[in-house]
Order: C-alpha cells, then sequence, then structure tokens
C-alpha cells in the first residue's frame, strides 16, 4: 500500500518521533512489512492528518516522525447519526463499514422486539470495542479523518425518547417518497433509524413516529437490513450533503 493511513488516539504535535499503538505496529510492521524511510499518514480523530516517515522498525514496535501537517477536513457538511437495530453475522459489520465510508457522523446500535441479537453487558462490550476497530479501519481506508463514534446500545424506546435531532427519518412504508421528501430545506443534522430482519412491529412505528421520526419508504422493493441504510445514506449525501 503507497502511502498508507494510520489512526493514533496519541496527541500529535509536528516533528514528533511516535511510537505506534500495538494495533499501529502490527498493521505497518507485520501486515504491510513496511521499512524505515517509507512514508505514512497519522491521523487522530481532531481534524488534520501528519505527513510521516518511518524510522525504526522493531519486532514489536514501529516508531515515526511526524514531519509535515495538512489542515484539512473531507467531513460531511451533514451530520448524520445511523441507529441500526443490530443483526446477526456480519450483517452489522457491513452496514458500519459502508455507513463510514458514505460519511455517518454517528452510529447507535438498537435492540428491538424482532432484533434476534440478545447480548449480556460483557459480550456488548466486547462487541462494540470490535465495531469500534472497524469504524477505525473503515476510516483509515476512506480518507476520513474524523473518526465516527460508535454510541452505547439503547431499546428502540428509549432511543426514540431522547433523540435530538433536526431531522429524523425511520424506514418504513409510509407516505413520504424519497423523491418528494429531499425537496425540503437541507438541514444540518439528521437521524436515521433501521430495523432488523424482521422488520419493526407497528407500535415501535408509533413510538418512533409520537417522537417525531418522519416513516420515508425506499421503493417497492424491500431492501436487507444492512442494505436499507447504504442507499438511505447516500440519497441523504446526495441530496443534502457532499455526494
Amino acid at each position: 500500500m503507497k502511502n498508507p493511513r494510520i489512526y493514533q488516539s496519541a496527541e500529535l504535535v509536528l516533528h514528533q518521533h511516535l511510537t505506534l499503538d500495538d494495533n499501529g505496529s502490527r498493521h505497518i510492521g507485520k501486515v504491510l512489512r513496511m521499512l524505515a524511510g517509507d512514508s505514512l499518514r497519522v491521523f487522530n480523530s481532531t481534524g488534520g492528518e501528519f505527513q510521516a516517515t518511518i524510522t525504526e522498525v522493531s519486532k514489536k514496535q514501529v516508531q515515526v516522525s511526524l514531519d509535515s501537517f495538512t489542515e484539512e477536513s473531507n467531513a460531511s457538511p451533514l451530520r448524520i447519526h445511523l441507529a441500526q437495530v443490530m443483526s446477526k453475522g456480519d450483517r452489522m459489520d457491513y452496514a458500519i463499514q459502508k455507513a463510514v465510508e458514505l460519511g455517518v457522523h454517528s452510529i447507535t446500535p438498537l435492540t428491538s422486539i424482532r432484533c434476534e441479537v440478545k447480548l449480556n453487558p460483557q459480550r456488548m462490550e466486547k462487541r462494540t470495542l470490535q465495531w469500534q476497530q472497524q469504524i477505525i479501519s473503515a476510516s483509515e481506508q476512506c480518507g476520513l479523518n474524523i473518526v465516527p463514534a460508535i454510541l452505547p446500545c439503547a431499546s428502540l424506546a428509549s432511543f426514540c425518547e431522547h433523540a435530538k435531532h433536526e431531522k429524523k427519518i425511520i424506514l418504513h412504508p409510509g407516505p413520504h417518497k424519497s423523491q418528494d421528501y429531499f425537496c425540503q430545506a437541507a438541514p444540518m443534522d439528521v437521524c436515521v433509524l433501521v430495523g432488523p430482519e424482521g422488520g419493526l412491529e407497528e407500535q415501535e412505528i408509533e413510538i418512533a413516529k409520537q417522537h417525531g421520526f418522519d416513516c420515508l419508504t425506499l421503493g417497492p422493493r424491500v431492501f436487507r437490513t444492512e442494505t436499507a441504510p447504504v442507499a438511505m445514506l447516500t440519497l441523504l449525501q446526495h441530496y443534502w450533503g457532499d455526494l
């Protein structure tokens, strides 16, 4: 890979000599097999990124020098929050990865009546850490320098009650067709709620509507739970964002 991007949570300062964390060192030293003198880019989600040079590669550590800084942001002007009911297998992973590529700002995993994923607190914490790492990897790959946040899991009812967004959308057959809905003036902040494989119960739709969510349909065909957010976020970015 030419000039790869690596996320580091540490504070970064121009001309600093930095030892990459375990994940970064393993990826650069063992996966990409990069050597001293090779170039890479380093960012820490505070905006902009550093051009860096590898100064030392050992069995367990990689050290770099932060040579120059570019202050630019490719974050979408539209702040999108994705509230996704958890799904089995790698479907949730796919939805999260593609949401990051499409410029999502933050993600909340949800439970619902038909949600088939049941995790105790310990397993939920482990799964959240895995999703966070997937978000970081997707950000590195797609060029984002502000890493989206993964928020604590919530029930659908609780999430709807506390959601404070300028626009709130729930994907479900309803009176709004997408081509008509996007004729409105562009908001700055949008929340999208996506249900599980079996869909949402009518009582859950009513809860969402009572808390200001608009029902929006994506057309006459039924989308899978992992492809629905991809379609919706693409439309949001096309009409109101930066696609």
